[in-house]
């Protein structure tokens, strides 16, 4: 697969009687330089510029308290790694309770790392929450808080950002932009997003106000080097997808692109079909900048908590009970227990949930519980139907997507409509992409499946593999852009381990870079299906958008020097 292919550290010492008060020294050339030169213009550093050039050993600082916590938790899953291949080999279950007890006693360390770096290793934890098909359920369930909850930045630090922003890039006093500067809703990787409400004179609206941490660029930019020698060590797979994961996120570092993407995917969503039940926030252009981003506050809980309520209010009010259901019934999932099983009835399923909480229940209050439980999975189905929807309409129609639809950036409002915020990796794909890669689900989505259909889509794409076996093509693409479940059935606990095997029989020696992002997405909405106990497939509910695409552009797959005869799309 072809790929886009410790730092020098300056101490600088600064006294104590260097200061800005009357009479000291710092004065005495400020005021020695205007008069010398009264043209001269002193600029005043934010704190932005002061933060990054406050600790120049940061760097390497934080790359030696990563190895110190993290060095002994990679060489303790080598050395079991290496010590099972030699005294357990043909013990299979003694090997997968040695990897249950690494897990549990690791993912709490893991969450320790995360929560006192920050940074990028809180978007690190974001992905690895998402993928709980793919992710030891131990480090779902430690990272899981990091979604929206990472430890925020103390208010005063926050509020000094974005009166200097407004300041530098506005013109305009804190003050009398926002009558009220308020609670933190969430924290992630990059910034952190406080409510506020706008000064009359701007509308009075309630508004969410993202800002930029301290340094965060120096800080991921440095950070990236540290986890992929990681990667080289403990997860080689691994450093290609983390190249590009660093090739967008590096491109996050300007809210003034995220506000006009932003503004961009709301004005497409609005003359979509699902303008009426899909929400996107309104950014104020004219307060934006650099690091700082204000739009329209969405008033709502995340989906997964709305499932988790609804489910809780069927078990009078018991959340443990309901967390430990949904998680039970996740891990089924994702462990592959429930491929090919036949569906349990309703009332069984519901006195497996209800379980040591019946106490005594008649027919007629199971029967009004099943009701509820059917209600609430018919919900959860729709809402995760119409986000599959939505996106799809963006990728095929628009050619303007989110690169990063973890469960954390996906509400439902209170007004009932699903409200998609986070636009930061917002991705775009080019006309002629855009139809490769609606050819590739239009072929997948079609039942019968055809593998020659499929492969050829695969190779008119850009995707390229040693033998050209057309199966195993046709696997992968089942892989990237629909669903895991083939692997399962063979047997392989993760995606990973079934990707490790279609390379083993063929391996793909050339993935066009804008599959990557997509294929990210698929795997992302795989993982929040698996959070809510739905085994879903991308390109069944894809597949309409992507024949849609071809169809307004004459039904044909394009294909680009390859040789090959274009097919129509039945």
């Amino acid at each position: 697969m072809k790929h886009r292919r410790l730092l020098l550290v300056t101490a600088l010492a600064a006294t104590s009687a260097m200061t800005n008060g009357d009479g000291g020294p710092s004065s005495i050339v400020h005021s020695t330089l205007v008069h010398a030169n009264p043209t001269l213009s002193v600029h005043r550093r934010t704190v932005i510029e002061r933060e990054k050039g406050a600790k120049p050993l940061q760097p390497s600082l934080r790359a030696i308290r990563f190895w110190r916590h993290v060095g002994p938790i990679v060489v303790h899953y080598k050395f079991t790694e290496h010590w099972y291949k030699i005294a357990h080999k043909n013990n299979p279950s003694r090997r997968a309770k040695a990897w249950e007890a690494l897990h549990t006693k690791h993912a709490p360390a893991g969450l320790k790392v995360i929560l006192e770096l920050r940074g990028l290793y809180v978007k690190i934890g974001q992905v690895l929450s998402s993928r709980a098909d793919f992710v030891p359920r131990q480090y779902v369930d430690a990272f899981s808080t990091l979604q929206d909850q990472a430890p925020p930045y103390e208010k005063e630090r926050i509020v000094k950002i974005v009166r200097d922003s407004l300041h530098s890039s506005q013109g305009v006093d804190m003050d009398d932009v926002f009558e009220s500067f308020g609670e933190v809703l969430g924290s992630a990787s990059i910034g952190q997003v406080h409510k506020a409400k706008l000064a009359p004179q701007y509308g009075g609206s309630c508004v969410a106000v993202k800002v930029m941490h301290p340094n965060a660029e120096n800080l991921f930019r440095n950070d990236f080097k540290v986890f992929r020698t990681l990667c080289k060590i403990a997860l080689p797979g691994w450093d290609p997808i983390l190249r590009e994961l660093e090739m967008q996120m590096m491109t996050e570092f300007d809210y003034n692109n995220e506000a006009q993407n932003l503004n961009e995917v709301r004005s497409n969503m609005a003359n979509s079909p699902y303008a009426n039940k899909v929400r996107i926030p309104e950014p104020m252009i004219n307060l934006c900048s650099k690091n700082l981003l204000v739009m329209e506050f969405l008033s709502g809980k995340k989906l997964a908590e709305t499932i988790e309520d609804r489910l809780a209010s069927i078990l009078g009010g018991d959340v443990q009970s309901a967390r430990r259901v949904l998680k039970a019934k996740q891990r089924a999932l994702f462990e592959s227990k429930d491929i090919g099983q036949k569906k349990k009835g309703l009332f069984r399923e519901l006195n497996d949930i209800i379980g040591e909480n019946d106490d005594g229940l008649t027919i007629a209050r199971k029967a009004k519980k099943a009701l509820q439980l059917m209600s609430m999975t018919t919900e959860a189905r729709r809402f995760l139907s119409l986000l599959l929807d939505a996106t799809g309409h963006q990728i095929f129609q628009d050619g303007l997507y989110n690169g990063d639809p973890h469960p954390g950036n996906i509400l439902v409002l209170d007004c009932g409509r699903l409200g998609l915020i986070d636009y930061g990796q917002t991705r775009r794909l080019a006309k002629h992409d855009r139809l490769a890669l609606a050819g590739v689900v239009a072929a997948l989505g079609k039942q019968p499946q055809n593998p020659h259909e499929i492969s050829t889509a695969m190779r008119s794409f850009g995707f390229k593999s040693k033998e050209n076996n057309q199966e195993n093509m046709a696997n992968f693409a089942a892989l990237y852009f629909d669903s895991d479940v083939a692997g399962k059935k063979l047997g392989f606990a993760t995606p990973q381990m079934y990707l490790m095997y279609l390379n083993s029989i063929d391996p793909m020696v050339e993935v066009p870079d804008p599959a990557v992002f997509v294929a990210r997405t698929s795997f992302l909405f795989r993982g929040l299906g698996a959070l809510l106990q739905q085994q879903l497939h991308t390109s069944v509910h894809w597949r309409k958008h992507a024949v849609l695409a071809l169809a307004s552009d004459g039904g044909k797959i394009p294909l680009y020097n390859l040789g090959l005869t274009p097919s129509s799309i039945a």
